[in-house]
């Protein structure tokens, strides 16, 4: 019993699917804390404040886009 072979051999396995699903995740968490993070900012900004719908509406809007250049992705670093 001590002498058998294993069927396992590392790094022979194909994980396209895993790898698949983890960047799913990764994506939707990133994009998901984004959209979460400006809502919450808008309508803290709009019925918490005086500065209204407007100015509420052009925060959003700003922080949507900052967000959208720093989070997009920049292709494959060699990694």
């Amino acid at each position: 019993m001590a002498g058998q072979a294993s069927e396992y051999h590392r790094g022979e396995m194909d994980i396209h699917e895993q790898v698949s699903t983890f960047h799913l995740v990764m994506g939707i968490t990133k994009w998901g804390s984004l959209i979460v993070a400006a809502s919450l900012l808008f309508f803290t900004l709009w019925f918490c404040t005086p500065a209204g719908f407007l100015s509420a509406l052009v925060t959003f809007v700003i922080v949507m886009a900052l967000g959208i250049l720093l989070l997009r992705s920049r292709g494959d670093a060699g990694h």
